[in-house]
Formats: C-alpha cells, structure tokens, sequence
C-alpha cells in the first residue's frame, strides 16, 4: 500500500490527532491508503513496541457488502500464527470504525523491492521457500488465501517475509458439495486459469499457481503473463503461455514450468513442492506447536479479559457499534470505571426498587421479591483501562430495567 501525499496525507494528520486508541495506542505516520481501510504506524502506550493498525471506515464497507469479508478477514487472521505470516494482535471498534492491530513490517511491500529490479536466484528461493511455508500452513488449517500478490508480501526488520491481507480468503467451509470453491476473485495477473474458466476450483492449486507468478516476477523482474489488452492476457493465463529470460536456470526453468502448469490435475502441489530439488536447497522447515490459541495477558488479575475474537460475539455482522452505547437488542455497554464501581451502582440502584442481590465473580444477579423479574449482569475487562457490562434480563410486568436501573448507569458509559 504506497504512502499518502497531498490532501489525502493533510486528512490523515488531522484524523492522526484525534485518535487514541483507548488509551492503549498512539497513532503516527499514515502508511498508506485504500478504498476501504487506512494504514498506520503506531506505538503501544505501555511499552512503546511499533505495531500498524488497520483503520476500517465500517459504512464503507457495508455500502460495498464487505461485511463479510471483514468477518472472515478477522476469524482467519485469528488462527493463525506462523512466522511467515503478519499477527493480529487485537480487534477494537468504535461507531464508525474497526481497527486491527497488526504486527509492523518495518521493511514495507516485497512489492517496492522488485520494482528496483530482479532478484538473484537465491534470493528468490529464499522467498519462495517463506511464501510456500507460509502457504502449507494456511493450507493445513483449511485457509486458502486467493489473493497473493508481491503487494500482500511484507518484509520484517530482518528482511523475511510476511504474508497478509486475508480479505479474499477462503475456508473449507465455503467449499460446495462438488469439492471446490465457486467464489470469482483475484488480481487478474496472478489469477489461475481455472477461475476464469468459471468452472469451480481447488483453492491449494489456485495458491499455488499465484506463488509461481510471484516467484517469476522474483527472477525476472516482470510479469509472465501481461498485455494491455485484458482478454488477451487471459488467454496467455488460460494456455499457460509464458517465457522465461535468459538468465533463468535450467532447475528454475523446469521448476516453473510445473508450479505454471495451466492443468490443474496435473499441476504441482505444495506437497511435491516441499521436496522438490530446486526448491529444496538450503531448506530449513519451520516447526511449530500444534495449536497457539490468541488471547489477551491478563496482567495477573483475577478478572478476565476479553479475546479481541469475543467482540465479534457481541456484533450483528460486523457493526461493532453495539459496544459503545445502548442498543435495542444488545444490553452492553463499554465503562471507563473499575468492576467493582459497577457493581456497586448497580447495588445501589437496586436496594432503591426493593430487588435482592446475588454477586457472582465479577457479575451481580438482581430479581425481585418473588422472582417475578430478574437482572443478570456479567463484566468482563477488555483492556486495562476498559470494561465490558453485558445485561440479559428477563421476566413479566414492569421493565425495571429500562424504566429505573439503567437510566442511573448513563454517566458510568464511556463514549470514544
């Protein structure tokens, strides 16, 4: 995503200013910009490590029914943890926007590298070997992400590769009763022969013909398959037409010629890749435990705090905006004051209508005299600063609640 000039760059300053996130993040300079989404450097208050947040306007997205894809984008990021893939870190949301909070690649796009021209043919087995990696790993978990691209490649301060933008991705789940995917996606010059022939297609093979176009732009410095004309580009694309420059290998040559295989029942997979020859050479497969579940730490306090994952629980689709104020279906709200404070009002409150109180952890009961109306009030912490109060109550008669408890709970909701 190339960086903001002009009165795009003087837009974002100012909404730089406005913006700290929940007192957990400063933001700075504006990485870049999209359709949908902007990206930031930014620091964690506490510490002062660099992480990018990923500002997503949300009615943008519902006007363009990316929805969806936003979901999805957050539920994958979710499960995975590789060291050739960016990390989510959390998921905060305002009224009108949602935030990921990523790992920073302090070297940018593997896309601004080529463009100064072709990479050595180690190098590009180096890479190679981390997207592949990165890919086999996706694959293991049922992800296939549809959209690789030397712009979705980020480098680290060591210079490694990191895989992100899971937007376009796709899970096993979405696979139809024929065994393939149907969705039509991709950028056109990555984009494999067999999704434009609109036939349905195995999300591992489409992966795979994407990593051999990246690894030829690596080697050459260009394109395989390019015209100005679009058709024409994908009848290259569809007979799988492509030559390699002189300077190629003979091992590479051969190598690609199977990852580029139009065919994709006789296309080379993941598997073969991984003991291939050429690609083998110097190989260093990464272990990784079997499962690395993603919570927030909770400082060793007693409370617990709440997955960047459970506010997605919280949401109808992915308006999040039920967590700052009150909403007609969703009894929540976001408090600045400590648990024990809510508690306490909440005590109060009900003393005043005549209703018993039960405390449970950090949650409260309330019901009235023959258990004709009940409250149940849970709280959980969702970051230091914050708290999440869910109501679920039910009952006959009077709604104490909306008539009488709540209204004295107005000054304790914190608005961003």
């Amino acid at each position: 995503m190339p960086e903001v000039t002009g009165e795009a760059a003087a837009a974002a300053t100012t909404e730089e200013l406005s913006l700290n996130l929940f007192k957990k993040y400063e933001l700075g300079k504006l990485l870049g910009c999209g359709a949908f989404a902007k990206v930031y450097h930014a620091r964690v208050v506490r510490g002062g490590q660099s992480v990018a947040i990923k500002s997503i306007n949300k009615q943008r997205i519902q006007k363009g029914n990316l929805a969806a894809n936003i979901k999805r984008e957050i539920s994958i990021m979710h499960r995975l943890r590789h060291p050739h893939i960016v990390t989510l870190h959390e998921v905060l949301a305002t009224k009108t926007k949602i935030y990921f909070v990523m790992e920073f690649a302090k070297g940018g796009e593997l896309f601004a590298k080529i463009a100064k021209g072709r990479f050595s043919e180690e190098l590009c087995r180096k890479y190679f070997q981390q997207l592949v990696s990165a890919v086999d790993y996706c694959h293991s978990h049922g992800i296939f992400h549809r959209d690789l691209k030397p712009e979705n490649l980020l480098l680290d301060e060591n210079w490694d590769l990191k895989v992100t933008d899971f937007g376009l991705s796709a899970v096993t789940d979405q696979v139809r009763h024929d065994g393939l995917l149907h969705t039509l996606c991709g950028t056109p010059a990555y984009v494999a022969p067999e999704i434009l022939a609109k036939k349905g297609y195995d999300g591992a093979k489409v992966d795979v013909w994407s990593c051999g176009v990246i690894l030829f732009v690596l080697n050459a410095g260009y394109l395989p398959f390019n015209d100005t004309n679009l058709m024409a580009m994908y009848r290259k694309i569809y007979k799988g037409e492509f030559r390699c420059p002189k300077w190629t290998s003979t091992e590479l040559r051969r190598f690609l010629t199977r990852v580029l295989d139009p065919n994709p029942n006789t296309r080379i997979t993941v598997h073969e890749i991984l003991n291939d020859p050429w690609f083998k050479k110097g190989y260093k497969e990464i272990k990784l435990p079997i499962d690395r579940e993603f919570e927030f730490k909770d400082s060793g306090e007693e409370t617990r705090y709440l997955n960047a994952f459970d506010l997605i629980s919280y949401s109808s689709g992915a308006d999040l905006s039920g967590l700052f104020g009150y909403c007609v279906n969703s009894e929540m709200f976001v408090s600045e004051k400590a648990p024990e404070t809510v508690i306490g009002r909440l005590e109060a409150a009900a003393a005043e209508e005549g209703m018993k109180v039960a405390k449970k952890g950090m949650g409260v009961r309330l019901h009235g005299q023959n258990w004709n109306y009940v409250v149940m009030v849970e709280i959980n912490r969702l970051t230091e600063q914050l708290v999440v109060v869910e109501v679920k109550r039910s009952g006959f008669g009077r709604d104490l609640w909306q008539e009488k408890l709540k209204p004295r709970l107005n000054d304790l909701v914190y608005v961003p």
